[in-house]
């Protein structure tokens, strides 16, 4: 569901008492419409806020999430770090029944002077903007830039006094009324479903909440007016029931998940409409609860919108290739009888004498049989003994180059196979933009993609991604192929462990230990991380061959990320989610 202004009470409630005096250390600016702002405060460990304004999935909450920073960070995160930076966090407000959040925040100007601002978090949909004020209410700037006609309409623009957005006209706050209110609208409520009364009648309030209240009511989401027999008051009861407890902040975060534990949606109440079809997850907070549903589902689908059209021209390269393949065997297939044809020219040869012009087969023994049979040979009545020979013997010949030929194509489109498969399995476990231009960038190198004009700004290449074991060890993943060569060949010290899932494509895994030999609880995290890296993620167990960097080289003519070893060993490893978040370092 949207964060509703109820659901997004509960959780300015709590983060007021989790970074209420806290100092803003770092401002990023990951995305578009994504600001995350590094919190410290004292005996508080670094907190990460997240501030998000995207048209589908605007929220404010604690993220433990890593995100990966453009190179060169937007204008308006330089403006943001310009003016609060260092800035304290006195004050959470939230208008009422509004999805807005203004953070009233405590500044020392360049003169060394206290002043406040007002970073104001608007979550209206496609109007959704982040605006920095000054302690005159006015706009310095904002991420997007709203209005600007001269129709009366509001504006939000830089330089323009803030206004909050106007409220919705014929709407009540479900927080403020009463019952004698409630019941007075029912009664002269036409005929449609309650659940739709509802929306329409009441700000704050989404349809998932609505269809729950009428169903705790009536045991029927679609439950219409002009079927309500006891007066309204089931439903009245329900309704300030909830209420009631959003205003004394007895509210809880609830996430629903599918069977295979994919979040479906979330609310600050337990929803029963759904009966057994969901599973209901009690988190841990607010912040947990939107964090698993927006940011790691919403992440990973945004990737997947974007390197779609990547993944299709390579799946489509595969195929074609696949196709292509399965006819060259056939045809490898059809020069499996070149001896036959040399045998054939030998034989006509050997029987010169006897021969004539003329005649449409030869039958002679059959020198090359184990009991010296007769051969039934077809000739070309046309030609002259001498001239059938000699098209057994071109025959033989066309057909011994093919089988070279064929062969050498199949190996090459056997390697060239296994690349493509390598890339599209990588380009599935791609997990931010980055990722994804430096995958581009590789298949431009390698020609299985059209190459663009340069833009002028040098994308810089991001860093392996990095890990340290419970023991101490780091360890460090390749992102794509290209980086795997480099941090295997290149940047690994020749004494380091290097891991790989057998026989599957994966990321290249190193363990950095200084020559000496990994203890046990890195080695079975590192196996566990190159399991998680690999085409079998899905998979309870996964063997992981390691050995020494020194023991792997790069076959000759190699695609990117192709390798060959020896003298490995090998470990099961199961392929784990949390242990790998728990120990990934933020790159």
């Amino acid at each position: 569901m949207p964060l509703d202004a109820i659901c997004l009470n509960a959780v300015k409630n709590e983060l007021s008492g989790q970074i209420t005096g806290m100092k803003i250390d770092k401002v990023q600016q990951p995305e578009r419409d994504m600001i995350i702002l590094s919190l410290r405060g004292k005996g508080v460990q670094t907190l990460k806020l997240l501030i998000s304004v995207g048209a589908s999935d605007a929220r404010v909450h604690i993220t433990e999430y890593k995100f990966e920073n453009p190179k060169s960070p937007p204008m308006f995160c330089m403006l943001l770090r310009k003016h609060i930076t260092g800035a304290r966090i006195i004050d959470i407000a939230q208008p009422p029944g509004e999805r807005v959040l203004s953070l009233l925040l405590e500044t020392i100007d360049a003169m060394g002077v206290k002043s406040e601002k007002r970073l104001v978090v608007e979550m209206i949909g496609r109007m959704s903007t982040i605006a920095l004020l000054d302690n005159d209410g006015i706009i310095i700037d904002c991420s997007r830039r709203i209005g600007g006609e001269l129709d009366g309409k509001r504006s939000v623009l830089p330089g323009l006094i803030y206004r909050d957005p106007p409220q919705q006209e014929g709407k009540m706050d479900p927080l403020s009324v009463s019952a004698e209110d409630f019941n007075e609208r029912l009664k002269n409520a036409d005929s449609q479903t309650i659940a739709k009364w509802l929306i329409s009648n009441f700000i704050a309030l989404s349809p998932l909440i609505c269809r729950e209240i009428v169903w705790r009511a009536y045991g029927d989401t679609e439950y219409r007016i002009d079927a309500i027999e006891d007066e309204g008051l089931s439903l009245c009861n329900e309704f300030m029931d909830l209420m009631q407890k959003a205003k004394t902040k007895i509210q809880e975060p609830w996430l629903l998940l599918t069977e295979d534990n994919t979040p479906f949606d979330f609310s600050y109440t337990q929803i029963k409409q759904y009966e057994t079809y969901y599973l209901l997850n009690r988190e841990d907070s607010f912040s947990c609860m939107i964090d698993t549903f927006f940011t790691r589902s919403e992440q990973k689908k945004r990737i997947d919108q974007r390197s779609s059209a990547t993944l299709k021209t390579m799946t489509t390269a595969r195929d074609r290739l696949i196709r292509k393949m399965t006819a060259q065997r056939v045809e490898l297939e059809s020069t499996s009888k070149r001896d036959y044809l040399r045998e054939c020219g030998d034989l006509i040869t050997a029987n010169l004498h006897v021969m004539n012009k003329g005649e449409e087969y030869l039958s002679a023994e059959d020198f090359y049989s184990e009991n010296n049979s007769h051969r039934k040979i077809t000739l070309d009545p046309l030609k002259t003994p001498q001239q059938n020979a000699a098209k057994y013997y071109k025959s033989y010949s066309k057909a011994k180059n093919a089988y070279k030929f064929i062969t050498e194509q199949i190996k090459n489109g056997e390697k060239e196979l296994e690349y493509l498969e390598s890339v599209i399995e990588l380009i599935k476990r791609i997990e931010t933009e980055n990722d994804l231009n430096e995958v581009r960038y590789e298949l431009t190198s390698t020609g299985y993609i059209k190459k663009y004009k340069q833009s002028k700004v040098k994308q810089t290449e991001s860093a392996p991604l990095r890990f340290l074991s419970s023991t101490g060890k780091r360890i460090y993943v390749g992102r794509n192929n290209i980086q795997n060569d480099k941090l295997t060949l290149k940047t690994a010290s020749k004494s380091d462990i290097w891991l790989h899932a057998q026989k599957i494509h994966g990321a290249h895994v190193i363990i950095s230990c200084d020559g000496a030999q990994p203890d046990d609880v890195t080695l079975n995290e590192a196996a566990s991380i190159a399991a998680y890296y690999s085409a079998a993620r899905r998979d309870s167990k996964v063997p992981i061959d390691y050995t020494n960097v020194k023991k792997v080289k790069k076959p000759s003519g190699g695609r990117p990320g192709m390798v060959i070893y020896n003298d490995y060993q090998t470990i099961l490893a199961t392929p784990d989610e949390q242990l790998v978040t728990r120990l990934r370092e933020n790159t």
